[in-house]
């Protein structure tokens, strides 16, 4: 696809200096790149975040509330996403309209929001520029990336300016995994045809969504990371993790996260209402033998073990149920979207109780209706794995050409 000359300075906006090798003194963020240029790209504008509570610096101060004291910055109004700007709401839930009492900006609610009624509220905010800074964790079914999206459509509807400041993936960018969300399937887990695990980061999915999805694209600008490389895990990075969302307390659970959410579409616990959700799974009436037939398939990068917990919320709320943890034991060689269709066919097998959720939540999950039917056949890991790989490889092809890091 031939690049416009727009395209092409969005691609390299502040992006001349080398990516240096990956060291906690060298990352620095979309953020903090833009902030030593004395936000040039935002100069004159009236200006508008995208964000909640990972859209922090180094030292651990949220984005907005720095740009608010700076006389350089026009920062007139700030847009939350699902769970909130200041992240006070649970999964499905956001903040609504309020004013922040920390800055007195008013605080737009996005959630749920898209097309022309989130064009409206862009309209309304008054702002010219809306920049968007959200840690991601690297699944499609996490629905920021989604709220990028429908924010760049919803600008472009209303004639706005977008700027992405980018942050690490923080399970790698190494490589694209498990299925391809068929159109048919599209929801908030899922608006485009991309891979499960899509190992980029938000501005180069801001590339791709603006290059093969958006009906027109936004007129879009990226500050990308400098010291970022495709390989480093996020505790490489130097910054601090906060929560994306409540039930995502540690790089850990991002690591397991695009394999174990799909238990979202089962009646199986995944660990909410644990300290460790979705490293935790589990049903009444599981027991050790599905911990012995995840480990006897000899996965690469884990182990299993036979678990016992009492969920304080969700599913099985204040009952003791069985099932396992997971141990990651290598992470460069863990897949984990293999790993979830292992624990969902082995869960299959060694409980007569599993089921998936009546409202085919799984088919949403996973983008298709493929999963599901070819476990109920009988399928194998094997199989279902393989069953996608045609997909993925038509979207790897796609996903390189917006790739900013090597």
């Amino acid at each position: 696809m031939p690049l416009s000359r727009r395209d092409l300075l969005a691609s390299t906006a502040l992006a001349a200096a080398p990516v240096a090798p990956q060291h906690r003194e060298h990352l620095r963020t979309g953020f903090e790149r833009l902030a030593a240029d004395g936000y040039a790209l935002l100069s004159g504008r009236r200006v508008g975040v995208v964000t909640n509570p990972t859209g922090i610096t180094r030292d651990a101060e949220h984005i907005v509330d720095v740009m608010h004291r700076d006389p350089r910055v026009e920062l007139t109004a700030v847009f939350g996403p699902e769970h909130g700007f200041r992240g006070t709401a649970q999964a499905g839930g956001s903040e609504g309209r309020y004013d922040d009492p920390a800055t007195g900006l008013p605080v737009y609610d996005t959630y749920l929001k898209s097309g022309r009624p989130l064009a409206d509220i862009f309209t309304a905010s008054g702002v010219d520029t809306v920049v968007f800074d959200i840690q991601d964790v690297g699944a499609r079914f996490y629905t920021y990336i989604w709220t990028l999206y429908d924010c760049m459509e919803a600008a472009q509807l209303a004639g706005k300016r977008f700027v992405v400041l980018d942050r690490p993936n923080p399970v790698t960018g190494r490589a694209a995994q498990g299925p391809v969300l068929h159109k048919e399937f599209a929801t908030f887990v899922g608006r485009q045809p991309i891979a499960q695990a899509h190992g980029m980061t938000v501005a180069e999915l801001a590339r791709l969504f603006n290059g093969e999805f958006l009906t027109a694209p936004v007129p879009l600008e990226t500050v990308r990371m400098s010291g970022w490389r495709r390989t480093g895990f996020y505790d490489a990075s130097g910054l601090p993790w906060v929560p994306p969302s409540p039930n995502m307390p540690t790089p850990d659970t991002a690591l397991v996260y695009s394999g174990t959410c799909m238990f979202e579409g089962t009646n199986l616990s995944e660990g909410r209402g644990t300290t460790r959700p979705f490293e935790l799974l589990g049903a009444e009436g599981l027991d050790g033998r599905w911990a012995a037939a995840a480990n006897a398939l000899g996965l690469a990068g884990v182990r299993f073990r036979e678990a016992y917990f009492t969920p304080t919320f969700s599913k099985f709320q204040g009952k003791t149920v069985g099932g396992v943890q997971l141990h990651v034991t290598d992470r460069a060689a863990f897949d984990p979207v293999r790993t979830g269709v292992a624990l969902l066919v082995t869960a299959r097998k060694v409980w007569s109780g599993f089921a998936w959720r009546p409202d085919h939540w799984i088919d949403k999950l996973t983008g298709s209706a493929r999963v599901r039917t070819m476990i109920d056949a009988g399928a194998g890991t094997d199989e279902v794995t393989g069953a996608w790989q045609e997909d993925l490889a038509a979207f790897r092809r796609i996903r390189k050409e917006y790739l900013l890091y090597k």
